[in-house]
């Protein structure tokens, strides 16, 4: 979920995308935590001259069931991208058993965020 927030902030502000800032040939950043490529990306977006307004947050899988752990999720984005916790919205879905996250051989997340500010 995180690298799909990191994207969609590098994206909404112009600045590329996860893959350019975070290659895999980078030793820098392997085994890096999630939260740390975040707050490089929130660093970034805050450089080029954004806020984020909002972020919504869409995890698609069967299994690990989203709800025991929204609001712990919302609070943690939350304080990372500095904005109220009503600013973050986490939400689940699942395929209906299709395809290989509907076998829960794996998992998706997709990210939308609004950012303010002038460049």
């Amino acid at each position: 979920v995180l690298h799909a927030l990191c994207d969609a902030l590098l994206g909404a502000a112009g600045l590329g995308d996860i893959g350019q800032h975070f290659p895999d040939t980078d030793a820098r950043w392997r085994g890096a935590a999630s939260t740390d490529l975040l707050r490089h990306c929130m660093r970034l977006v805050r450089d080029a001259g954004f806020a984020v307004a909002n972020a919504d947050l869409t995890l698609l899988a069967e299994q690990p069931r989203v709800g025991p752990h929204r609001d712990a999720i919302r609070a943690h984005v939350a304080s990372e991208l500095g904005v109220p916790r009503d600013c973050v919205n986490v939400k689940a879905t699942t395929t209906e058993k299709l395809g290989f996250l509907g076998r829960a051989e794996g998992l998706a997340a997709q990210a939308a965020v609004l950012l303010h500010g002038a460049r």
